[in-house]
């Protein structure tokens, strides 16, 4: 059975930390090479899905995805770079196959296929299900004339409620064969802006959408980080030793839109990057250092979000120059955040969205 905090962003590290060492005999991709039409070529599988590996990998652990096989979460980042830029034709396609791949038996979203489209889980992912459910919604209010976006919202949304609800709470995820599911809530699934976005269309009670706005506002924080789950049953926080930086800004971008005071962890970030001239992907709680070498385009793109939802574009100018300085390191793959000939759909889903806020002087949904 599938892990409730599904371990998404192990392989960001893996190949990144080659990234320092790459090295200057690799010719740097003009800056107008388009990260999107490297996704569109290189991590695309036939059947249309996103492959969450550039090269091909056997699969040695069914928590994990390997090689070219296909998230739903890399499917909701993907409608989302089609909503902020408005490609009504690549929606469109994201749609086609979430329907025809991704929601099983008619009703929920599986959270990994094979290549081949396939579902080999019976899982969802609470996290993805809310981005995609988010994006379907604001599809239809952008595009109109879709209300069969509005309607599968509708359905999937139907699903979570009245399966992954525990003691009052949406949880990571519900498994339809075993009919289990945890009492953890991850808080980087704690989508608020998809959940008013379903409150705004009737489809989640009011009262409901509160909870989730008062936890977030209310929740605790050691003065900079922030725990990384909520267990609905015992109401206890778990805070992590080693804190993932896409965790956090997930956690502190769905915060911030309750209202929620961000200097700490924003203020910690600038000193960080002034300091050290980057951002690690990981940090050890305990003393606030860099629990390692390596550096993700995710975090970066993930970061210029949280500038600029916070105000702050001079940072997010910083953050946009670091990060695009790992674009095209690979000449064989103009635009991808490639290293050591492999990288990860994250890696490149997650920059893009930062250079669309970016470029439109915004911050992403």
């Amino acid at each position: 059975m599938r892990s409730g905090h599904k371990v998404l962003w192990i392989g960001l590290a893996i190949l990144l930390s080659a990234a320092l060492g790459i090295g200057g005999y690799l010719i740097q991709a003009k800056g107008d090479i388009s990260t999107k039409r490297f996704i569109t070529m290189n991590m695309t599988n036939p059947n249309g899905t996103l492959a969450t590996y550039l090269q091909e990998a056997q699969s040695v652990n069914p928590d994990l995805a390997a090689g070219r096989e296909a998230l739903s979460e890399s499917l909701g980042f993907w409608m989302q770079a089609a909503l902020e830029s408005r490609d009504l034709a690549e929606f469109e396609k994201s749609y086609d196959i979430l329907t025809r791949y991704f929601i099983a038996d008619r009703h929920y979203i599986a959270w990994k296929l094979n290549p081949e489209g396939k579902a080999q889980v019976s899982t969802n992912a609470l996290g993805d299900d809310l981005r995609i459910i988010g994006a379907l919604l604001e599809g239809a209010r952008i595009w109109k004339g879709h209300s069969e976006w509005t309607e599968t919202a509708r359905e999937l949304t139907d699903t979570l409620l009245n399966r992954s609800q525990n003691n009052g709470y949406l949880v990571d995820f519900y498994d339809f064969s075993r009919q289990e599911m945890p009492d953890t809530l991850s808080l980087p699934y704690a989508d608020l802006p998809a959940l008013q976005g379903l409150l705004q269309e009737g489809l989640l009670e009011e009262e409901t959408y509160i909870r989730y706005h008062s936890l977030l506002r209310n929740m605790p924080d050691d003065g900079v980080f922030y725990p990384k789950s909520f267990n609905v049953v015992t109401r206890e926080y778990t805070y992590e030793a080693k804190v993932n930086l896409i965790d956090q800004l997930l956690i502190a971008m769905y915060a911030g839109e309750t209202g929620r005071d961000q200097a700490p962890l924003h203020q910690f970030l600038k000193k960080e990057f002034e300091q050290a001239g980057k951002l690690a992907g990981q940090y050890t709680r305990a003393d606030r250092k860099a629990a390692v070498n390596y550096e993700s385009p995710s975090v970066y793109g993930l970061a210029i979000n949280f500038a600029l939802q916070r105000g702050d574009r001079p940072f997010a100018a910083k953050l946009y120059k670091r990060m695009q300085t790992f674009k095209g390191k690979d000449a064989r793959y103009p635009g991808g955040y490639v290293f050591g000939k492999n990288t990860h759909i994250f890696d490149n889903l997650l920059p893009l969205l930062g250079e669309y806020a970016f470029q439109r002087g915004g911050h992403g949904k």
